[in-house]
This record gives C-alpha cells, sequence and structure tokens, in this order.
C-alpha cells in the first residue's frame, strides 16, 4: 500500500528538476553579473530554493492528491493517471513562458515578475510593448522552447502514469491519507516554525541577484498577485493629493539648520539596540516603574535621553523598518510584505557602509519571520546572525536564542571587526509569552509579572554588555543608541491600541562620544523612532535627504510631531495635542484637547494628510 506513495515522490521530483533548470537558466543568463562571486555561493542558491520549491510544488499538488485519495480509498484497482500528463504540460508552458518574461523583466527592472508587470501592460499596453521591443526575441524563444521540451520530457521519464491500488484495513487507509495531508500542508506553510513561507525564505546572500535567484518565480508571482489589491489603490483618499503632499512637506521643512553637535568624533562606532517591547511604561525616569529596569534608568543619567517618542506602529515589522529606514507606517499591512518595495528603501545600513563602515545584524529568532531576512540582507548588512548561527542548547525559548546569549555573541563577534562599524541587535525575550529559564524576578502568576520580569532581565543584559564592553578598547569610540521596537499595553494594563500611552518608547543615545557637557541632557519635544535616521546621519556628517520621512531631532528649528498607525487607524501628536482616528467608522477615538476644535481639526487633517501621503509613495516605490 505505501508503494502507491511513490507517485508523490515522483511528482515533487519533477517539479523540483524543472525549477532547479529554470534557476540554472537565470544565473547562466546573468553570469556577467555574477563573475566576482564564488562558485559555492551560486550553488547554494540552489539549497536556499528548496522551501519555496517545495512550497509551490505542494501547491500544485493539491489537485493530485485529491484524485489520488478518492481512488485510494475505492476497491482494488490499476488506475491511469494519463490526465497528470495534460495537467503538468499545461503547467509547464505556462511556467516556461513566465519564465522567459521573468527574464527580460529582470534584466530591465533588476526585479523577478511580479503584479506591476500585469498593471503595466492592462494600463500602458503601448509603453509595455515598447519596453518589451528591447528583449532578444531570438534568445527569448530559444529558452522557452528549451524549458518546455525539456519540462515534458522530464515529465514523460519520471512521472507514474499507472497506478496499481491495494486494498488494506481502514487504520491503514487513514494513517497514510493523514500522513499524505499534513506532509503537504507543511510543504506549504513551510514548516513548524513560528515563520510560514515568505520570500525572506530563499534570501541567504548580500548579493541580491542571488536572493533573486532563489526566490521561486511562481512562488513570488503569486504572492504579490494575491497582495495586489492592496498595492494598487490608496483606501486613504482623505483629500486632494497635492494638498495632502503640500501638507507632510511643510512639515519637514526647517528655516536653518541649526543643529547640536552632541559627538566628539565624526566616525564613532554605532550599536544599535532595538529593544522588544520596551515602552516608556517599564522605566523609573519615563512610566514611573520601581524596579523593573534599574541599569537602563541610570543610563539615563549618563547620556542624552529623548523623553517625548513614540513608536511608528504596534508591531516589531513596522518599528524595524520605521528605526532602519526612517519609512512611517501604512495603517493596513506593513511593506516588509512586499519586499520588491521594501529593498527601494533607503537604509542606515545602506549609509554607513558607503561612507567605511562594516555593518551587522543580531537576532536570536527566525530572521526569516515577517520578511526581517529579506530587508536586512537587501540593505547592506554584511553580516547576519540569526537562530541558525547559535547552537541548538541555546534555542530554549519559543522565539530563538535569550537575549544574554545574542548579546555575547555579539560582543565576542565584534572583536574581530573593522573600526568604525554599525551592529544592530535585535532582542526578543521580552515577547510573549514571556519565558525565561531561570527565576522571574517579579513572579509569574500572570502575564503583567512575567512581562515586567521578562523586561527586567533584558535590562540586566544590557548591563551585562556595557560591563563587558567597557574592557575593550573599541568602546571610548562608540555611541550606543537604545531604542524599542514598539511600546505594549503591559505593565501598566490600561492603554487601549488608539491611546498615544501606548506608543511611548524611549530613545537613549549614550556612550563615552557623547561631549560631557550633553551627558545626563533630556529632549522633551515630540518625535518618533522614524526620527533617528535623519539625527544620527547629521551627527555624522553624512547626507540624509534620502530619508524624506526623518527629520533631526538634534536641530531645534525641527517641527515637533510624531505620527502612528495601527489597523486602519492613525494617530498624530504634537507638543501639546494628540488626536487618534478610526478610519473604518471614521471616528476620532482619542482627543486630549476636545475642547478646541479648530485645533483638533488642524491636527487631524495633518494626520490624514500624512497617511495618504505615506501611502501614496508606497503604491509608487
Amino acid at each position: 500500500m505505501f508503494k502507491s506513495l511513490i507517485f508523490f515522490v515522483r511528482f515533487f521530483l519533477f517539479w523540483l528538476l524543472f525549477f532547479a533548470i529554470d534557476r540554472f537558466l537565470f544565473i547562466f543568463i546573468f553570469h556577467k553579473k555574477l563573475r566576482s562571486i564564488a562558485l559555492s555561493e551560486k550553488l547554494a542558491s540552489f539549497y536556499h530554493a528548496l522551501r519555496l520549491d517545495l512550497s509551490i510544488t505542494a501547491y500544485l499538488a493539491v489537485v493530485p492528491l485529491f484524485i489520488f485519495l478518492y481512488w485510494f480509498w475505492k476497491n482494488n484497482k490499476t488506475v491511469n493517471f494519463n490526465w497528470l500528463s495534460i495537467y503538468n504540460t499545461t503547467l509547464i508552458v505556462i511556467f516556461s513562458l513566465i519564465s522567459v518574461i521573468n527574464f527580460n523583466i529582470y534584466r530591465e527592472w533588476g526585479s523577478k515578475i511580479n503584479e506591476k508587470v500585469f498593471s503595466f501592460v492592462i494600463n500602458t499596453p503601448n509603453e509595455a510593448l515598447a519596453s518589451s521591443a528591447s528583449s532578444p526575441l531570438i534568445l527569448t524563444v530559444l529558452i522557452c522552447m528549451l524549458l518546455v521540451v525539456t519540462g515534458i520530457y522530464l515529465n514523460h521519464q519520471i512521472i507514474k502514469k499507472r497506478i496499481q491500488f491495494y486494498n488494506g484495513p481502514f487504520w491503514q487507509k487513514m494513517v497514510i491519507t493523514v500522513l499524505i495531508l499534513v506532509l503537504n500542508f507543511l510543504c506549504i506553510r513551510g514548516g513548524l516554525g513560528v515563520a510560514p513561507n515568505n520570500q525572506s525564505m530563499a534570501y541567504f546572500s548580500r548579493y541580491q541577484i542571488l536572493n533573486h535567484a532563489a526566490l521561486n518565480t511562481e512562488w513570488n508571482l503569486i504572492s504579490t498577485l494575491l497582495t495586489a489589491s492592496k498595492t494598487n489603490e490608496n483606501p486613504y483618499l482623505f483629500m486632494d493629493q497635492k494638498h495632502a503632499d503640500e501638507s507632510v512637506s511643510n512639515l519637514y521643512k526647517v528655516e536653518n539648520d541649526s543643529s547640536i553637535a552632541i559627538l566628539t568624533t565624526k566616525k564613532p562606532n554605532i550599536v544599535l539596540f532595538i529593544l522588544e517591547s520596551f515602552t516608556v511604561d517599564l522605566t523609573k525616569t519615563l512610566g514611573n516603574e520601581q524596579g523593573i529596569t534599574p541599569n537602563f534608568d541610570r543610563l539615563t543619567t549618563e547620556g542624552i535621553l529623548f523623553t517625548n517618542i513614540y513608536a511608528a506602529g504596534n508591531r516589531t515589522d513596522k518599528g524595524l523598518i520605521a528605526t532602519l529606514t526612517g519609512f512611517p507606517t501604512l495603517g493596513i499591512g506593513n511593506i516588509v510584505n512586499w519586499p520588491e518595495k521594501m529593498q527601494k528603501l533607503p537604509a542606515i545600513s545602506q549609509k554607513l557602509l558607503q561612507n567605511g563602515y562594516q555593518t551587522s545584524f543580531y537576532y536570536g529568532g527566525e530572521s526569516e519571520f515577517d520578511n526581517y531576512k529579506a530587508f536586512i540582507l537587501s540593505h547592506d548588512y554584511q553580516r547576519l546572525v540569526d537562530k541558525n548561527s547559535f547552537d541548538k542548547k541555546d534555542m530554549n525559548s519559543k522565539w530563538g536564542a535569550y537575549d544574554e546569549v545574542v548579546f555575547n555573541k555579539q560582543i565576542t563577534e565584534i572583536k574581530q571587526a573593522k573600526q568604525p562599524f554599525f551592529s544592530t541587535i535585535l532582542s526578543l525575550t521580552n515577547h510573549e509569552p514571556f519565558e525565561l529559564q531561570g527565576n522571574y524576578k517579579f513572579g509569574d502568576e500572570n502575564n503583567i509579572d512575567k512581562f515586567k520580569s521578562t523586561a527586567y532581565y533584558t535590562d540586566s543584559c544590557i548591563n551585562a554588555y556595557l560591563t563587558a564592553a567597557k574592557k575593550q578598547e573599541w568602546y571610548k569610540n562608540t555611541l550606543f543608541i537604545f531604542v524599542a521596537d514598539h511600546g505594549h499595553i503591559y505593565p501598566k494594563n490600561k492603554y487601549d491600541i488608539f491611546e498615544p500611552e501606548r506608543y511611548q518608547i524611549p530613545l537613549l543615545f549614550y556612550g563615552e562620544v557623547i561631549k560631557k557637557e550633553y551627558r545626563g541632557k533630556n529632549i522633551d519635544f515630540t518625535g518618533s523612532q522614524q526620527d533617528i535616521a535623519a539625527t544620527l546621519l547629521a551627527q555624522l556628517n553624512i547626507p540624509s535627504k534620502d530619508f524624506v520621512w526623518s527629520k533631526n531631532l538634534l536641530n531645534p528649528n525641527t517641527k515637533h510631531f510624531a505620527f502612528f498607525t495601527w489597523d486602519d487607524g492613525l494617530g498624530f501628536v504634537n507638543d501639546k495635542h494628540c488626536v487618534t482616528f478610526e478610519n473604518v467608522g471614521k471616528t476620532i477615538l482619542h482627543n486630549n484637547q476636545p475642547d478646541k476644535h479648530k485645533e483638533t481639526n488642524n491636527i487631524l487633517t495633518l494626520g490624514k494628510s500624512y497617511l495618504q501621503s505615506v501611502y501614496q509613495k508606497f503604491i509608487k516605490l
């Protein structure tokens, strides 16, 4: 009975071979761009492609699977599966056409075929025809024919046409049925891990072309088509687009640049800590909570603390992008779900690499989660350390390695880095379900106590890290930046998703490279984690004009405001006034000065303008 399962082994083998041939042709066509890359790394693209190749194959297997199971539960007999040749041949022809279109699209655009191509053809057919005229016609036809002929030949040789089904006991048939369904589902999803399949699963190299080679063409196309409805129309059309853009532009106009220079050097090392759920409410300094973050509170008396900073959103993926690129959140969705758009954003890491910095990113979890890896590898981080870089014994929590392990690895490896370096550390222990190996400082009877305990643990890891760093020769020339990825309902457990307090986070610049006269200073005007990019680059005398959504917090003439979103809602806040708005019900949910009607209307209009403009920018990326 189990012999009949060879049918699926053959089916998967055939499609994996077909995708491998397609990938080989992609590498062959663009071999000139790959000359300087080692053969081993080129070959690695075939390995890293397997997860998405298996996923799309499992999708293709759904129809044969249910027909197979139908006959499997019938009486003992031999069944002809000749129809499968027609099924596969049809797909071979379609996929071959997609592949040759992809080759030509990639030659022109540097990105894989996606929903934009169909939009381009439908909306501007003349321009699409003109663009295609530059494609090498003969080579295109030859490659298409090669893929079709090779695919049909392999299909004939590998796929089994006749299957003998045998009778067996009910329990045995049930076991096989469950086994097939579960295995196919796991292939579609990508396993039992936290992160389901996404484009990041194929990303592995600092060379973007190899990441694109590993990314299954058909899987990527289907994924972008399914999300196209969220990228072609702006759901936030509150006003005339020109008026919205002008309002936002005025927010970033600065009469004159009188930035404060806080550093003793223009090329310090930089270690950026993005701390999981490290809301202001955990601190004594800003949240009046005693004993949860004693080390961080001490650091605030020795560095520059920005006391009125807001997270751009309510999740790590949003905070990561906002912090590293200065790009705002979108309300519904996040740009990490569209790697083709995401890779067009500028990032701090790119600017610093261009200016002689060594770059690295450390995270104890799955970097594929929410497409983090796609962002990291496409934005010039030269080294990525994630859960795959640690021993199994260190994977002791649901999300991966504990903060202590990650921080220790970074400080051990950074000794070998050429200075100046820029190293980003994304913590994770302070994430649900708030797990710890040792004792819970505040107990573990409820989530609030566990949250406070994991925050206390992360705070202790920061202290241990800095204690060890002070013994390193690079320490005196290093700027440490601490910021949360987003706020949290805990530990106070009273701020709803639409309340501004939910988004308040600490931002601290710390280190001996800060001039003594600025240590212990508080900067109280309103800003966002988006503003880290422009603020930091200004201190390094690196132009930040590409970061159009980021402002310099150390320029007294900068306008004071922050913008944040949650699912289909927005908040806009300045030094005195905050309004949050829910778009579905068109309702103001929070207004800290309800009696000031004119000011409320003005700030709400600014918030709407901001969301409309940023989403329009996202569409055009």
